[in-house]
């Protein structure tokens, strides 16, 4: 992934440095009233409840933010759905535009927006990347040491385990569901099968690269027989998750995730980071470097406890299961056991 992503960004670059150069306008404008406006640039990689509520939270809070700082926050948004090369035509299309920041939603979009701005002081924050250091975004999630920085969802894949085990503690399968071309499944299911290997506990994985193919996967799990799947904070499978829970719960296969938005999309649990919290957070970020001068070389990547477990209680009667006891099970393993009923995406 991370080579395709350099070698796409390698060949718009001189477009891209083509459209800087046409590019009119200082980087930070000022308005008759002496307001400051500045402009942002964010990229989604792709349209699901988990990355859409980032991109929600960021812009509210940047309007609350603007009010209380005199200052304006001018928002150019965009979405890539998960295509390399549009993805590459944006972050150039941001570049033209003289943006001030831009901001990186999910792992694909910041090393693009890293590739294309590298050498420039044009700062980029990510959101919603699980593993910075090993993406080689930054030097270390301490201090980045170049012109980015941002938020992390990274996921307690043990915790996540955990729960897996304090729900059926004879479960003597476990089903890896996820997509080998996304970062953010590699650490996770790579912990995962550490965990299940010192258990002694059989495993089997299936993959997909799209909704399609993440709807056979799941097939493929319940032929199997598997006890329980897990997938980690994986935007592939998330895009898909409205299409295959039902299937899941109707062979009495309990999915257990990485996102709370998995839950709202029909998962048995989703387990991890407060999204909406992250986007507030990231856009906290993004108000302290433009407005407050604070340098992403030494700004550290924020990261989140996740000790939140989201259970969807119709997937949890579907299921067969009984959601006080569900949550008295959890509880020992998690901060907070809280509710959540299927809809597409957040309220």
């Amino acid at each position: 992934m991370k080579k395709i992503l350099r070698k796409a960004a390698a060949l718009v670059l001189g477009t891209v440095m083509a459209l800087s150069l046409c590019a009119c306008g200082g980087k930070e404008k000022t308005s008759g009233n002496e307001e400051k406006t500045f402009k942002v640039g964010i990229c989604n990689y792709v349209d699901d409840a988990s990355l859409n509520q980032i991109v929600d939270n960021i812009k509210a809070q940047l309007e609350k933010l603007g009010t209380e700082n005199n200052v304006k926050f001018e928002i150019v948004y965009d979405n890539c759905n998960a295509d390399a090369n549009v993805l590459n035509q944006i972050v150039a299309n941001f570049i033209a535009d003289d943006v001030d920041l831009m901001v990186g939603v999910a792992t694909p979009v910041a090393m693009t927006m890293q590739a294309l701005t590298e050498g420039t002081d044009t700062p980029v924050v990510f959101a919603a990347v699980s593993d910075p250091e090993g993406a080689g975004l930054v030097a270390s999630n301490a201090a980045p040491g170049a012109n980015i920085t941002g938020t992390s969802d990274f996921l307690d894949t043990n915790a996540v385990m955990n729960l897996i085990f304090a729900n059926d503690p004879d479960a003597a399968k476990i089903g890896l569901l996820y997509d080998v071309g996304q970062d953010a499944s590699t650490a996770p299911i790579a912990a995962a099968k550490e965990y299940l290997d010192a258990k002694g506990i059989e495993y089997v994985e299936h993959t997909g690269t799209n909704v399609d193919e993440v709807i056979l996967a799941a097939q493929a799990m319940i032929a199997d027989g598997v006890d329980a799947v897990f997938t980690p904070t994986d935007n592939t499978v998330m895009t898909a998750e409205l299409s295959i829970y039902e299937e899941l719960a109707a062979a009495g296969i309990p999915h257990y995730t990485g996102a709370d938005s998995f839950a709202l999309n029909g998962a048995f649990v989703g387990y991890g980071v407060d999204y909406a919290n992250l986007g507030i957070e990231t856009a906290n970020m993004i108000k302290g470097i433009l407005v407050d001068g604070n340098d992403p070389a030494t700004t550290p990547v924020m990261t989140f406890d996740n000790g939140t477990a989201t259970v969807n209680t119709e997937t949890c009667a579907l299921l067969g299961l009984d959601f006080e006891a569900v949550k008295a099970a959890f509880e020992p393993y998690c901060l907070r056991v809280q509710e959540i009923k299927t809809a597409e995406s957040f309220e």
